[in-house]
């Protein structure tokens, strides 16, 4: 089976539609899936809900899909960084379900591997908990969490071969593995595709077989306006 394909477009082509819930791989402005994000935008697709460690800036990451208005939910725990996201959320345009940074860490894990749910104390007592199921362990209290089942994933990595085996690269590597995991299909963007058998099985941070489709894009002049962008 070819997992590689030509571009971002032919990678998501037959799987977008409206109203998808997205896992977006990203930690802060590190790993973010920027060619496939922009294939989202170019097509259109709308009424979007997109699970992500944040929503990146206006005009970068899934900042580009609020511009146009094509997300209308955020599952989120850091957002702080994004006028767009602020001026939309505050007039109602945008939903918004925050999300202590490790419980959405978890969720993804969580739904990679089948599990529906979990208990944690992280939020309880706080407005993150209302509504939620709470019960009492060893004298504790712990509050359900349900694990995040997307329909698609979109994720970055630095390294991966034909098949799906990935190496993500530092702080890239805190959300890409579990939203890859998290999606019924996950698509790939990759700096360098190398043959099976390259890359060093204890080195491998996402088993391919989480992994249904492969880009290989370099990002020379992006990486070089994240890095003006942060200092």
């Amino acid at each position: 089976m070819n997992k590689v394909y030509g571009s971002a477009a032919e990678a998501l082509d037959g799987i977008l539609r409206d109203y998808m819930l997205i896992a977006a791989g990203g930690f802060g402005l590190s790993g973010i899936p920027e060619l496939l994000l922009q294939a989202i935008k170019d097509s259109g697709v709308k009424n979007l809900t997109f699970a992500s460690n944040n929503a990146g800036v206006d005009d970068f990451g899934i900042g580009i899909l609020l511009q146009t208005r094509q997300v209308k939910k955020m599952l989120s725990s850091y957002v702080g960084e994004n006028d767009t996201f602020m001026q939309q959320y505050l007039s109602g345009e945008l939903e918004l379900e925050f999300n202590p940074q490790g419980t959405l860490a978890e969720r993804m894990r969580a739904g990679g591997a089948g599990i529906p749910g979990f208990y944690t104390k992280t939020g309880v007592g706080t407005q993150i908990a209302e509504g939620k199921e709470h019960k009492e362990f060893d004298g504790e209290t712990y509050i359900l969490e349900r694990g995040i089942f997307a329909d698609l994933s979109i994720v970055k990595a630095w390294k991966a071969d034909t098949t799906g085996n990935a190496i993500f690269r530092k702080t890239s590597r805190n959300f890409n593995p579990p939203a890859a995991m998290c999606g019924k299909i996950c698509v790939m963007e990759v700096e360098e595709i190398v043959e099976p058998g390259t890359l060093d099985p204890d080195h491998i941070h996402l088993p391919g077989i989480y992994v249904h489709r492969l880009i290989e894009g370099k990002h020379e002049k992006r990486i070089e306006k994240r890095t003006t962008r942060a200092a």
